[in-house]
C-alpha cells in the first residue's frame, strides 16, 4: 500500500522513509517512529494500517544516522547486541531533526500527530516537548523514562505501557504519572512491545484497546 521514498532534513542528511496515503482526503497526518529494528515487516504494516484509517502516514527511519538503511526481522537476543552496540552513538537532538522533517511532509495531510513504540514511543515524548509543528501525541513503552522525565510536553499527549514490561519498571512509570497528572498514562496485562503482531510478546487484545485510544486521542486533537 505505501511506498519508499527519502525526505531530506535541515541539515542535509537524506533520510529513508516509508510512507502510505488514504483513500480520499486525510483526516490529519501521522509520524509513527519505528522500534529499534528500522523499518521493517511490522512498522510499514502499521503505517499501511494509518493509511486505512484515513490517515496520511510517514515513517521516517530514526536508526539511519547510526547505520544507513538498517532493518531486521530478527527479534532474537543475539541481535539486541548489535543494536545495543548503534545505540551507543544515538544523538536525540539529530532524531529530532528526522522527526521535523517527516512532520513538514506529513502536514499535507492536515494537523499532524506522532506516534511510535519502544525507541520511538520515547522518541514521541521527547517530539511532544520540542513541538516540531506537531498536534498531539500517542507513544507506546517508551523505555528510559528518567532519561525524558523532565522534558514537559508542550502538547497534548496520552502513553501506553505494560505492566508485566521487564525494561520498564512501574516505578518509574508513576513518576511519570505524578509528574504530569494531565497526560493519560495507560497500563495494559502485557509485556514490553505488545502491540507488535509479529513477535511472541504480541498482546492482541491489549494491542487493540490501545490502538483504539489512539485513534480517539487524534480523531478528538486532529480534526
Amino acid at each position: 500500500m505505501g511506498e519508499r521514498i527519502k525526505l531530506t532534513t535541515a541539515d542535509g542528511f537524506s533520510l529513508n522513509t516509508y510512507k502510505a496515503i488514504p483513500n480520499g482526503k486525510p483526516k490529519g497526518g501521522v509520524v509513527l517512529l519505528q522500534e529499534v529494528w528500522g523499518l521493517n515487516n511490522w512498522i510499514r504494516s502499521e503505517v499501511d494500517r494509518y493509511a486505512r484509517e484515513g490517515y496520511l502516514c510517514i515513517a521516517p527511519a530514526t536508526m539511519d544516522r547510526l547505520e544507513y538503511g538498517f532493518e531486521s526481522e530478527n527479534y532474537g537476543s543475539d541481535h539486541f547486541a548489535k543494536v545495543g552496540q548503534l545505540m551507543k552513538s544515538f544523538d536525540p537532538a539529530k532524531a529530532l531533526l528526522d522527526i521535523e522533517a517527516a512532520v513538514k511532509a506529513a502536514a499535507d495531510g492536515g494537523k499532524v500527530g506522532v506516534t511510535g513504540y519502544c525507541f520511538g514511543g520515547a522518541l514521541s515524548w521527547r517530539a511532544a516537548h520540542a513541538g516540531l509543528g506537531l498536534t498531539a501525541a500517542s507513544g507506546y513503552y517508551g523505555g528510559g523514562v528518567p532519561n525524558y522525565i523532565d522534558l514537559a510536553p508542550g502538547i497534548p499527549i496520552e502513553v501506553h505501557y505494560g505492566e508485566n514490561d521487564t525494561g520498564i519498571p512501574l516505578d518509574q512509570v508513576e513518576a511519570l504519572r505524578k509528574r504530569y497528572p494531565e497526560v493519560p498514562v495507560y497500563l495494559y496485562p502485557a509485556g514490553h512491545g505488545f502491540c507488535n503482531s509479529d513477535r511472541q510478546v504480541y498482546d492482541e487484545a491489549s494491542a487493540k484497546k490501545a490502538n483504539a485510544r489512539t485513534l480517539a486521542f487524534f480523531a478528538q486533537h486532529l480534526a
